[in-house]
């Protein structure tokens, strides 16, 4: 059977999240009023974003992608190489390469599961040579966003349900697998392999990594 490096995206392989690709695009909307409008209104959100972060990653992702609620999809996709070049190619972890070319040397799969958006991720994905991934997708209505994701949600267990099922389906052996994350979210698609990684870690995340003896990494 093969096998298979699950790797989250902000914060492990990237300093980027979610909210620094909301605040690029919102700069970037047509219409100075409506841009200023939207940065202003993201900046006095942080805290708010990070609390729901801290109590939970669905809640998170319930507060923050109503944010996007009327934007253009037209827009959003004509933006996603600028915001590529301008803001995620130079947050990449310098280590994120020689991790992801290791990996590769061992034969194994790579795949991005991440909770980003994947009009953020396609590029990036591309950038690093890795051509299977799994994001969250904004919901579109007449060309404008909704406000809300399509199922499923990438977010904390529900990723590594879907790393079960893409191993059944794939035929690999999750206890030859790998994954990486820096979020103690991500515990669960961190347990579901047989080498979890824990790769610039939160603090909770760190202590729980040191329990069972997992690997630590700082890619910065």
């Amino acid at each position: 059977m093969g096998a298979a490096a699950f790797y989250d995206l902000d914060g492990t392989l990237v300093r980027t999240n979610l909210v620094h690709a909301f605040a690029y695009n919102a700069r970037n909307q047509q219409g100075l009023w409506r841009s200023l409008t939207r940065t202003v209104t993201t900046a006095l959100g942080v805290p708010a974003f990070l609390a729901a972060d801290f109590y939970s990653r669905r809640l998170f992702n319930d507060v923050f992608f109503r944010r996007y609620t009327g934007e253009s999809e037209d827009r959003l996709r004509y933006l996603a190489d600028e915001l590529f070049d301008n803001v995620i190619r130079p947050s990449i972890f310098p280590g994120a390469y020689e991790l992801i070319d290791n990996s590769r040397r061992m034969g194994l799969r790579q795949v991005l599961v991440t909770g980003a958006l994947d009009l953020t991720v396609r590029p990036l994905a591309r950038h690093l040579g890795i051509e299977e991934f799994v994001t969250n997708r904004l919901e579109f209505s007449g060309g404008k966003a909704t406000g809300r994701l399509l199922p499923p949600v990438m977010a904390a267990a529900t990723k590594a349900s879907w790393i079960r099922v893409y191993a059944e389906k794939e035929g690999l052996s999750l206890s030859e697998c790998y994954s990486y994350s820096d979020s103690m979210s991500d515990l669960p698609m961190l347990s579901v392999v047989g080498h979890p990684t824990a790769v610039n870690p939160d603090f909770r995340l760190r202590n729980t990594a040191l329990q069972p003896d997992w690997p630590i990494l700082d890619l910065r």
